[in-house]
């Protein structure tokens, strides 16, 4: 009976060393006697106890890895320090585990030559207004470095850029300095197109001010000429009827010219009426002389 007992304790020790699950995101590196032997993925995986051996559990996540706070010397020579977060994923797991000895120490060391290297190119204003451009040049530079060791580096981040504290307030005060001068400028434009938009107004009402003069002049002249025609017509028309009645009435000459005399006085007595007698008009008047004196002797 112990016997038996020991003998199921060493079948149930062999079966936990020999049945491994490898979870998803997982491969297990599988040694055979101290030799790479392969890549167990995720699942049941089935070894052979004290010859197989699991060298390494390796996730195929994509990780972080923050980069401690560098100092970095500026092209201007300002020493700043740049916090950076390297995203990475395993591609191969054996050329992690095999080709080097930490992979996490292998990109850090990389992350902080390549930023040394990138940000001394550059001056202090370039690293502040040029972080995407650093960016994806330790993201290339890192990719092709670590390529070897069976890792990719997805994303290259700089979660901070710090200056010293003089160089700090100088800019502060730049800043606020571009502040006003752009606020001076800005009130500057709105006052001029304040300015430009009232003389517009001013212009325009005194074009329309001057367009309904002008249309009300036309208007009164064109009330006036109708009026001067209205009138001229009646006149016309009131010729026309005297001349009507004188011609029904058959008059003489003598009438004709008395009646034509009586109307050149009423046309005379305007104030501004001028009246042109022709030399043929002179012998009516002598008749009409004539015809004054021989009425007197009649009546005498």
């Amino acid at each position: 009976m112990p016997f038996l007992i020991i003998f199921l304790v060493i079948i149930l020790f062999i079966a936990f060393k020999s049945i491994k699950v490898v979870k998803q995101s997982e491969v297990y590196i599988i040694e055979r006697l101290g030799k790479f032997h392969k890549i167990a993925d995720a699942g049941l995986t089935i070894i052979i106890p004290f010859v197989d051996h699991v060298r390494s559990v390796v996730s195929l996540k994509e990780q972080t890895m923050d980069i401690p706070p560098q100092g970095v010397i500026t092209e201007d020579n300002v020493t700043i320090t740049i916090d950076t977060v390297v995203f990475y994923q395993i591609t191969d797991p054996a050329k992690a585990v095999y080709e080097i000895q930490s992979l996490k120490k292998g990109i850090e060391y990389l992350a902080i030559t390549t930023i040394r290297d990138i940000v001394g190119k550059m001056n202090l204003d370039s690293t502040f207004s040029s972080r995407d451009l650093i960016n994806n040049q330790l993201r290339i530079l890192l990719d092709e470095a670590t390529d070897k060791w069976g890792c990719k580096v997805n994303r290259v981040e700089i979660k901070d850029i710090n200056p010293p504290a003089d160089i700090r307030d100088a800019m502060e005060k730049q800043m606020n300095a571009e502040r006003n001068k752009r606020a001076a400028i800005l009130q500057a434009e709105g006052e001029k197109q304040a300015a430009i938009t009232i003389a517009e107004g001013q212009k325009e009402a005194a074009i329309l001010e001057a367009e309904a003069d002008k249309e009300a002049r036309i208007r009164r002249a064109a009330g006036e000429a109708e009026a001067i025609r209205e009138v001229a017509v009646a006149k016309a028309q009131e010729i026309q009827m005297v001349y009507d009645s004188i011609k029904k009435a058959n008059p003489d000459d003598k009438l004709i010219q008395i009646k034509s005399l009586e109307a050149l006085q009423e046309v005379a007595r305007g104030e501004a009426n001028k009246v042109f007698i022709p030399f043929e008009a002179t012998q009516a008047l002598a008749s009409l002389g004539t015809i004054k004196e021989v009425m007197k002797e009649d009546k005498k």
